[in-house]
Formats: structure tokens, C-alpha cells, sequence
């Protein structure tokens, strides 16, 4: 009985220390997603669990009741990390949401190429998923997708560029005024689900909002991303029989 408690304390404490300092993965390869399960118990659910992002867009069903997100973003200075996966804009205190009647915080927001949500089977150029929690730690991640338009580059994106880390590792601490509102669509509609996060460990009981309308993101912005990230996205993940809304 002793040998087995201490054991039992052995593994949370792993799990414990994976979650913190996060085992080696990678979006290719030997430690790419299809083996992200392997790499730490931890990161179980990433090929395990049942509710898993990102998804296919497809078979929405409308539900009335859902109303617009409300946005109290705030401009300010943001620090922006290239954490050897992609870019990372950490952001002050002070901006939030509020979606279903609950107060969410902006904790950060990150980039990938292509999107990581395909709407009935088709990726874009790109996705921003902001991350948010609430008071009692839910988490709320709202999904923006991005299509090149050669010649009109995205404002926050031109204030955030002017600043990428291209070296693994490090951050840049940026004092003009960013303002993650510039990233929001400018028409509501939104599809949600219930999904995870998309990076181990892949933790579920994440909401989805998932933005109808992509924005643009000129042509240069593009390549000044794909020249550091060729592809920094997780394949679609089975449904299991969840169900997607629309706001409108």
C-alpha cells in the first residue's frame, strides 16, 4: 500500500512538472501531433480525449438566444514572444470580454499558418486564436481567420511586425499603443463549440468562438510569418458528436 501511494504521488508530481515546464513537442515529425500523447502523461488528452480542437465548421445550427460578444479591449503595450512554435502577444492587464453573461480576461494571442479551423473542409491564410479566462479560471478562446489580400495589411499586425523576434526564444516588449480589437471582425457572427486548447496538454472544457467573417492580412505580413513558420497547426480533430451553433 505504501509503494503504491508513493507511487500515485510520483506520477502527479511528473504530470505536475510536464504541465509547467512542458515536454519537447513540435507540430512535425517525432514529436509532432499524432504522437503528442506519448511524449508525457500529461498530455493524455491530446489523442485520447473526446473533445478536442481544432474542427471542421460544417452542420452549425442556429440558435437565436446567442447574443454578440461584447469586447472592452484596451490599446497598450503587449511583449511578443517567438517561442520556436510560433508568435506569442502576451498582453497587460485590462482588456476582457463578455460572452453568455460572463466576464472573461485577455491573457494572450497567438498566430498560426494556415488556420487551424477549416470551414466546410477549406483552411485559410492564417488564424489568431485570443485566449481568455475567467474569474473562476474557465477559458474562452476566440478564433479570428485571415486571408491575404496583397496589398491591405491588417493595422495591429503592422504594429506588432515591426517588432517580431525571429530568433527562438526570444520577446520583444513593444510600448506603442497595440489594440487586439484591430484583429476583430468587424461583422458578430460567430459559430461556438465546446473544444480544448490546441497545444499540450491539450486541455478540454475550452469555448470556442469561432468568427464567421476572416480578416485581411497583406500579402508581405504573410511571408514575414511563413519565412519563421512554415506550418504551425494541429490536424482537425474528430467531432464526437458535439454540437456547433451559430449567433446569426
Amino acid at each position: 500500500m505504501r509503494t503504491s501511494v508513493f507511487a500515485v504521488i510520483f506520477l502527479a508530481s511528473a504530470a505536475f512538472a510536464a504541465a509547467q515546464n512542458g515536454a519537447n513537442w513540435s507540430y512535425a515529425g517525432h514529436s509532432g501531433p499524432l504522437v503528442w500523447s506519448k511524449l508525457d502523461p500529461s498530455y493524455a488528452a491530446c489523442n485520447r480525449g473526446h473533445d478536442q480542437s481544432p474542427i471542421d465548421i460544417r452542420g452549425a445550427r442556429l440558435n437565436k438566444a446567442l447574443q454578440p460578444i461584447q469586447f472592452h479591449y484596451v490599446a497598450g503595450p503587449v511583449t511578443i514572444e517567438n517561442t520556436g512554435r510560433g508568435i506569442v502577444v502576451h498582453v497587460d492587464k485590462g482588456s476582457y470580454m463578455v460572452a453568455g453573461g460572463v466576464r472573461y480576461e485577455l491573457i494572450d494571442y497567438e498566430f498560426h499558418h494556415p488556420s487551424e479551423h477549416p470551414v466546410h473542409g477549406k483552411l485559410t491564410d492564417m488564424e489568431v486564436d485570443l485566449v481568455h479566462k475567467s474569474a473562476d479560471g474557465r477559458v474562452a478562446i476566440l478564433g479570428v481567420r485571415l486571408n491575404e489580400d496583397r496589398g491591405n495589411p491588417n493595422a495591429t499586425m503592422a504594429t506588432l511586425w515591426a517588432h517580431l523576434p525571429t530568433r527562438t526564444g526570444a520577446s520583444t516588449r513593444v510600448t506603442d499603443m497595440v489594440d487586439a480589437g484591430g484583429l476583430i471582425p468587424a461583422d458578430p457572427g460567430y459559430w461556438t463549440y465546446t473544444g480544448s486548447e490546441l497545444t499540450p496538454p491539450c486541455t478540454e472544457g475550452a469555448l470556442w468562438f469561432v468568427y464567421e467573417e476572416p480578416i485581411d492580412v497583406s500579402r508581405d505580413q504573410l511571408r514575414q510569418f511563413t519565412a519563421l513558420f512554415r506550418l504551425n497547426t494541429r490536424p482537425v480533430q474528430d467531432l464526437h458528436g458535439r454540437k456547433i451553433e451559430a449567433n446569426e
